[in-house]
């Protein structure tokens, strides 16, 4: 009987979101620890090899890291198996490209282009608000950060506009009626919408009703939620199709 953590992961077994085909291969990059969950996360080879075309193999993509010219959140990164995850903003300094890691309406991650301007600050959402040892306030975002003395009307299920460079809080957007979010798994998964009102259903979980830019009324669990914007401004720029599902699943 084998012991152990297994190294390996079979192309089957991997995430829908990663858009694998069945017959690429028996195996998968399975992806590091690190701070996003394993079947939440997208291995950095994916986002070279798969997405941007950069290698055409497992090989070529590790000469491409060990170059050490690709970061995340302003952080060299040489590991192919390293997890980026969503909201994470990936830097190529060869061809001074940035790109933020979203998902579609599919559920599907997305690598977003974004301007220089835009790659110096990271969305995270608060998922933890709470006080250590001898009384210090701290907050851990969904990446893994753990942030210390944070402004006293942050709190959880809020987001934070974080500071890449100097690894600070800029600003924060609350979770309230009328904010724009992102919804981040479920059926509506991809979904940009308005906060319209919170609620619960039959079975009492907490669920939100949101309005998309078409109108279109849709609910979600409340632990979805991902705050982006204040009523119609957005404080990162948004895909081709804003979030907006072209074809509704009856």
């Amino acid at each position: 009987m084998a012991h152990g953590i297994k190294k390996h992961l079979k192309r089957l077994r991997a995430p829908k979101k990663w858009k694998l085909t069945k017959l690429g291969g028996i195996w998968a990059p399975n992806p590091k620890s690190g701070p996003h969950k394993k079947f939440e996360s997208f291995p950095l080879i994916l986002v070279l090899r798969n997405r941007l075309k950069y290698a055409l193999n497992n090989q070529e993509a590790i000469q491409i890291l060990q170059q050490r010219s690709i970061k995340v959140d302003k952080k060299i990164r040489t590991e192919k198996n390293y997890p980026t995850g969503l909201m994470d903003i990936i830097s190529i300094e060869k061809t001074e490209e940035n790109f933020r890691l979203l998902v579609d309406t599919l559920g599907r991650f997305i690598l977003h282009r974004i301007e220089e301007k835009e790659s110096m600050f990271k969305l995270c959402k608060v998922i933890q608000s709470t006080k250590g040892q001898r009384g210090i306030p701290y907050i851990v975002t969904h990446d893994g950060r753990t942030i210390r003395f944070p402004d006293p009307f942050i709190k959880t299920n809020d987001t934070i506009l974080f500071d890449l460079s100097e690894k600070k809080i800029i600003d924060f957007i609350k979770f309230e009626v009328g904010s724009l979010c992102i919804i981040t798994g479920g059926p509506s998964v991809g979904r940009i919408g308005i906060v319209l009102q919170q609620g619960k259903n039959f079975i009492e979980e907490e669920m939100i009703k949101l309005k998309d830019a078409n109108g279109i009324e849709f609910s979600t669990k409340f632990s979805f939620i991902f705050v982006i914007g204040k009523g119609r401004k957005s404080f990162i720029s948004l895909p081709k199709d804003k979030g907006i599902r072209q074809v509704q699943l009856l």
